[in-house]
């Protein structure tokens, strides 16, 4: 894409990081910079529901299963991961995220599933960080797009994202072509919309039921997979 963006005469600069919205120029400017959006906090823009999350890569895990991603929710209101990297390493990613931002120590909280789970393997890599559940408006702000997490964000349902972060590069992509960036966001929303409803009564039932129990998760879980399966059966 690159490539043929530069054939086209696009200038590409790359390793620049960008710190300000005062050193950006152009006619249009995509804002793919993540959550939470260093543009947006710059303008003091509301942002959406936000969740955290710690993974870390482990060698020589004992949990590695070729081509199979698992997935395990937690009654405290989010999942773990144990997705697989390096055959050859027997290499994995394991993970914990959360449906908001509840104070846990999610470092801890991975280490004694790693200990349920009686998971072993070498620590090489760590990170985490926050993460948008849902969509996050503004979609569109005077000449600046805002996709990816910046943008669409992740469904806090399955913690899916980067597929909604593509969508949202290719809407963005054929708006900008076309010169019609104005309609940007009423493509979102009729992209998401469906999408949205469910995840955002996903978080606010939730929010409710961990005050009552945690275990009402477990429930809450069970019905929007069914509405998440009719969704997708459309």
């Amino acid at each position: 894409m690159a490539r043929e963006a530069e054939k086209k005469g696009v200038l590409i600069q790359t390793n620049d990081k960008i710190r300000s919205l005062k050193v950006l120029d152009g006619d249009v400017i995509v804002d793919a910079s993540g959550c939470p959006s260093r543009i947006k906090q710059e303008l003091n823009l509301k942002l959406g529901y936000i969740g955290k999350t710690y993974q870390e890569t482990l060698e020589n895990a004992n949990c590695f299963l070729c081509d199979t991603i698992r997935i395990v929710f937690s009654r405290f209101g989010g999942y773990y991961w144990i997705f697989p990297r390096n055959p050859e390493k027997k290499e994995v990613n394991i993970g914990i995220g959360m449906f908001g931002d509840y104070g846990y120590d999610l470092r801890e909280m991975l280490q004694v599933f790693k200990d349920e789970q009686r998971i072993t393997g070498t620590v090489n890599y760590v990170i985490g960080g926050l993460i948008p559940l849902g969509l996050q408006r503004p979609f569109l702000y005077k000449n600046i797009l805002f996709v990816g997490d910046a943008g669409v964000g992740a469904f806090p349902f399955s913690g899916q994202g980067i597929y909604r972060a593509l969508m949202s590069g290719d809407i963005a992509g054929r708006c900008i072509a076309e010169n019609k960036i104005k309609k940007y966001p009423s493509l979102l929303r009729k992209e998401f919309t469906e999408w949205e409803l469910i995840g955002s009564t996903f978080i606010k039932t939730n929010l409710v039921f961990r005050k009552i129990n945690p275990v009402l998760f477990y429930y809450l879980l069970n019905f929007f997979a069914r509405q998440e399966f009719k969704l997708l059966s459309h």
